[in-house]
């Protein structure tokens, strides 16, 4: 098995996904929301089939992917496969320990599905879980150890969608990871940088997971070839038993015994909890931009509104005369961020909670009386939360998001799709590693504070409730409703920005999915402007800032996986910036 996938892995890089490579140095200077770091950028090409292709943030995870779909599975099938493989090739970024957003078309009956497998808060929780002595506690420290550990939902999500659209057993999905976990895998560049920056302390504090990243004292090297037996075992139980040995029984228990025993933040999460978690299927976020229908994921996802609010409040403007690199592009890009980034803040959380329908957000007339804020003239400054409800008694919370996650876009011999974005938040999770996989910090996604003055904050800590996300998988269909595109990306908060931003040059700007996903990445979340450090971006910062601008140049760390449909082909792109890699035929 291992050399099986040593030599698809030589085939990928022989058949020049990667052209060339070229690695950056690491930034002496991060903001503490971004503390994944950029670790190179490797120019790739367009990967084009004819009958099915499969994007993934790893390439033993596309070929996982691929093989299921040669076996006759369906996009649900190979989404299961690629990600019990990410769990164990690209440990800091997803795996069965964390939730995702999941986008399934089903092309014979053209009915999209999207499914919630969000993680859930305890339900011994309450508002102040992240809050010591009257003030918020700082992210570094709650982002280690159990209280930041939510219910983990992506096994229930996956299995939800496999019962209904699967073609092969869920049993034969995971055969794969459980032969390469026991045979071993070779270490990737990135994760050997992002183990040996040490920024996260619980890697050094908890035992178990010290044992597997640091063997002997030392951070895994680039070339090693890692083992986890641990890993293969609890995949072969959840093979052979199906989901509920994960959510009920041994591992259940060792899930929460992890979490109430941790030596640093003890959480509360129970059994109990975990055997209670429910995924659920949700009605998607669509609506037009131009021509083309855009759809998303409904709230907690924050992604399907903020996307499509960007996009509608800029399809007044005739961007497609302008240039991707050109100076008003990037400005009314920004303009149309903050505002949605405003919207964001106060109006979206776990509708199950807040009773809010999220229609008046994307709602025509509201987002038209909003775009009337943008000038092509100047910067309109800090934006403030439209007034899409009624009566409004609620105010933004500080919600921090890092750039840890992966996303993954297939299209099967069917035409079926999957659009699915999937994390365990952090770089490495909570730090806490138990049989194998790390455990998510998702609820570090609420508001650590439940008001700001006398207003509640939506998105604040409950029992049983989801926290608030910016992933972003997207579907985008033409006129016919065919299918057209399939994309998303990780990247925290910004993940909303590098979606909308690589949609409009697709949709607007003629370019193909891998040479919109190379563009030049320019970011603002109602605070500033960033210009993506060593790229052509960095010419627009006089520009800019002539404009009234706060303008950083640093580096933006977009993990972007796309699939556009065209003329019969399937062009795959695979984010420069990491190593995911397209596969098809």
């Amino acid at each position: 098995m291992k050399r099986l996938l040593t030599c698809l892995l030589l085939g990928v890089l022989s058949n020049q996904v990667y052209a060339s490579t070229q690695t950056t140095s690491l930034p002496k200077e991060r903001e503490d929301r971004e503390p994944e770091a950029a670790t190179g950028f490797a120019k790739k090409r367009a990967h084009v089939a004819e009958d099915y292709m499969v994007v993934a943030a790893n390439p033993y995870a596309s070929w996982a992917g691929k093989n299921i779909i040669e076996q006759g599975g369906s996009a649900i099938d190979a989404a299961v496969a690629v990600q019990a493989m990410l769990t164990l090739v690209e440990p800091q970024s997803s795996g069965i320990g964390g939730g995702a957003f999941i986008l399934y078309w089903d092309n014979e009956n053209k009915v999209l599905h999207t499914y919630d497998g969000r993680e859930t808060a305890p339900e011994s929780v309450n508002a102040y879980l992240f809050m010591q002595h009257g003030k918020a506690m700082k992210w570094r420290e709650a982002v280690v150890g159990g209280k930041s550990v939510g219910v983990p939902g992506v096994l229930k999500a996956l299995d939800m969608a496999h019962q209904e659209f699967g073609s092969l057993s869920w049993k034969s999905l995971f055969d794969d990871t459980i032969k390469l976990a026991e045979e071993g895998f070779t270490v990737s560049e990135r994760l050997q940088r992002l183990v040996s920056l040490d920024i996260h302390p619980g890697l050094q504090a908890f035992p178990v997971s010290h044992a597997y990243f640091f063997p002997g004292d030392k951070p895994l090297n680039q070339g090693d070839i890692k083992k986890n037996r641990r890993l293969a075992n609890t995949l072969r139980e959840v093979a052979a038993e199906g989901v509920e040995v994960f959510y009920e029984g041994r591992l259940a228990e060792r899930i929460s015994d992890t979490v109430q025993n941790a030596s640093i933040n003890p959480g509360t999460l129970s059994a109990e909890d975990i055997k209670d978690y429910q995924a659920k299927k949700r009605n998607a976020v669509c609506g037009s931009y131009r021509t083309y229908q855009i759809c998303g994921m409904a709230p907690p996802s924050a992604g399907g509104i903020n996307v499509l609010q960007i996009l509608k409040m800029l399809e007044k403007f005739e961007l497609h005369k302008m240039q991707p690199n050109q100076l008003e592009a990037a400005h009314l890009f920004t303009q149309a961020s903050k505002l949605a980034y405003a919207d964001r803040a106060t109006y979206i959380a776990d509708t199950d909670f807040t009773n809010l329908p999220f229609g008046a957000l994307i709602n025509n007339t509201y987002l038209s009386r909003r775009a009337e804020q943008i000038s092509a003239e100047k910067d309109f400054g800090k934006a403030r939360a439209g007034e899409p409800y009624v009566e409004s008694f609620f105010t933004a919370g500080i919600s921090p998001e890092f750039p840890n996650t992966s996303h993954i876009s297939i299209v099967d011999k069917k035409g079926n799709a999957v659009s699915m974005t999937t994390s365990i938040e952090f770089m490495f999770g909570s730090g806490l590693m138990v049989e194998g996989f790390l455990l998510n910090n998702q609820l570090t996604d609420f508001s650590f504070s439940p008001s700001n003055g006398r207003f509640r904050v939506l998105n604040r800590v409950e029992p049983n409730k989801r926290p608030r996300s910016s992933m972003s998988p997207t579907m985008v269909f033409d006129e016919k409703g065919e299918l057209v595109m399939a994309i998303g990306s990780p990247g925290g908060s910004r993940i909303i920005n590098y979606v909308a931003q690589t949609i409009i040059g697709v949709l607007d700007w003629g370019l193909d999915m891998q040479q919109a996903i190379n563009l030049p990445k320019i970011t603002n979340r109602n605070d500033y402007t960033a210009l993506e450090k060593g790229t052509d971006a960095e010419k627009l910062k006089p520009g800019l800032e002539a404009l009234g601008h706060n303008v950083r140049v640093i580096d933006l760390n977009s993990g972007l996986h796309g699939i556009l449909i065209k003329d019969g082909k399937l062009i795959g792109g695979a984010d420069p910036r990491r190593e995911g890699v397209a596969v098809g035929r």
